[in-house]
């Protein structure tokens, strides 16, 4: 066991794939010789050249596009954004050309590549650097959504995404890149579409991905100081959705709250809900509760920034508010 920081997890992700297929490389701004916004590619342009480590110009719509091409001659490319919020400039790549080929070529073409790179609310980056870009694609089929929440799983989950014969977006928080864990030094691979079940309990289900995993954190001492035994899954797929692991759970706590830090108007918490509502309506014994971000732009101020999106203390509340509740 290796202790690893986040960004370096998936830096070695990215050099055992390279390493061992020639097909992978990776494209996008600054991921050469500056080596990356967050240093995922670092000396990566040194090990492998200027043809694998790629420099591209600051058009997201032509390297993307550039990038499905190559997935379709069999390439297996890795798409970096600066900023996930930047990749709404080639919304139109991603969604109706890497989504769709597939399906409009009568499977002639597979589109094996990764669009990853940091998201998220950060800390005072503003409205246009603190997108959650995973609500705008999750209605766009033919598209697989993976969201990471710590160094284990972001290599396990990076390795096999780029595996992946289909195009997966990959989401990393960007105020996760620093945290550190313990890593086995033999390779390991992670399923693209299960959630993680970060603690089992009776009371209730928690389910969150990303940075909200660390909030649902806090909120769980919190909790179980007074008494409380929440079950708390980390659903890392955001599409497909792994409702066979929610299910179980659902099925022994008959309560559920959604903790996302996506906005709340078309987030990952309203496609669970409807999906919970639809499977599983009779095991519940209290409305599914969703406590998402408001429907407002980020905004810089740090305060401000605060407000907009779920702490803690509010999902502890909402936990003992659900749980005294009988039906």
């Amino acid at each position: 066991m290796a202790e690893t920081l986040f960004f370096n997890a998936l830096r070695e992700a990215i050099d055992e794939e390279m390493a061992r297929d020639k097909s992978v490389f990776v494209l996008g701004e600054d991921v050469g010789h500056y080596g990356g916004s967050y240093k995922v590619t670092k000396d990566l342009y040194q090990k492998y050249g200027e043809l694998r480590i790629l420099d591209t110009p600051i058009a997201e719509n032509s390297f993307t596009g550039m990038a499905v091409g190559a997935a379709m001659t069999g390439l297996r490319p890795i798409i970096e954004g600066m900023n996930m919020g930047f990749l709404l400039l080639a919304f139109n790549q991603i969604s109706n050309n890497a989504g769709m080929l597939r399906y409009t070529s009568g499977g002639n073409f597979k589109i094996p590549m990764v669009i990853r790179g940091p998201g998220g609310v950060g800390r005072q980056l503003g409205a246009e650097h603190s997108q959650r870009l995973e609500t705008y694609f999750q209605a766009v089929p033919g598209l697989k959504i993976v969201t990471c929440s710590t160094p284990y799983n972001a290599k396990g989950l990076l390795k096999s995404a780029i595996r992946d014969d289909n195009p997966v977006l990959f989401f990393e928080h960007v105020l996760l890149y620093n945290l550190k864990e313990d890593l086995p030094e033999e390779e390991y691979l992670l399923p693209l579409d299960k959630a993680e079940i970060v603690r089992p309990g009776k009371d209730v289900t928690i389910i969150t991905y990303s940075r909200m995993r660390y909030h649902v954190a806090q909120a769980v001492k919190v909790l179980e100081k007074q008494g409380y035994d929440p079950e708390v899954i980390d659903l890392i797929s955001l599409k497909p959705l792994d409702m066979d692991t929610i299910g179980e759970s659902v099925r022994k706590t008959h309560k559920v709250i959604i903790v996302e830090e996506a906005m709340r108007t078309g987030g990952i918490a309203a496609e669970l809900i409807a999906s919970i509502n639809d499977r599983l309506f009779d095991e519940l014994d209290a409305p599914v509760l969703r406590l998402s971000s408001q429907d407002i732009p980020t905004p810089y101020n740090g305060n401000l920034e605060r407000l907009t999106i779920v702490q803690p203390e509010q999902i502890v509340e909402a936990v003992e508010k659900m749980v005294a509740l009988r039906v």
